[in-house]
């Protein structure tokens, strides 16, 4: 799942299962706070934020519930799998996703996670839940797609 796109981006994973569930109001870069083992994971590309998201404690944001693999090679000083992780973040930006979490009903939702210029950074949404008819909505809509193509294909 390493891909590199033409921005220098290195994709390590993507939150598919987050577009799906939830609408994205605001979206955030973020860098985050790594140990040595960690970020060997990271990039040998054992990562999943499928179940992750982000919480305020103290002033300051972390990711919750991100499963980073634990690293072979480090025996001893090797890292908690699922361990909360600081998320680097300007002072201004911190307190304008509390107040945006604040409201009813938004969450801060991992999106993706890549290296930018050899950092660690990860996308974080403001993000609202999405109701059952609004999913299915989105099924119908992926189904018409997918379904347009075909006629496409073959008409042609």
């Amino acid at each position: 799942m390493k891909n590199k796109t033409d921005s220098g981006l290195k994709i390590i994973c993507i939150n598919r299962k987050a577009s799906f569930n939830y609408f994205f109001e605001d979206i955030y870069e973020a860098g985050m706070i790594l140990k040595g083992s960690e970020i060997k994971s990271v990039r040998n590309g054992k990562v999943n934020i499928a179940d992750a998201y982000a919480i305020e404690k103290k002033g300051e944001i972390y990711l919750i519930n991100s499963h980073i693999s634990s690293y072979k090679q480090a025996s001893l000083l090797n890292h908690n799998p699922i361990d909360e992780r600081k998320l680097l973040l300007n002072k201004k930006e911190i307190n304008k996703l509390i107040g945006k979490m604040q409201r009813e009903g938004f969450a801060l939702v991992p999106t993706k996670m890549y290296f930018k210029k050899g950092k660690a950074k990860i996308e974080i949404a403001v993000a609202k839940g999405k109701k059952q008819y609004d999913k299915r909505q989105a099924i119908k809509r992926k189904d018409w797609n997918r379904d347009k193509a075909r006629y496409f294909r073959k008409s042609s």
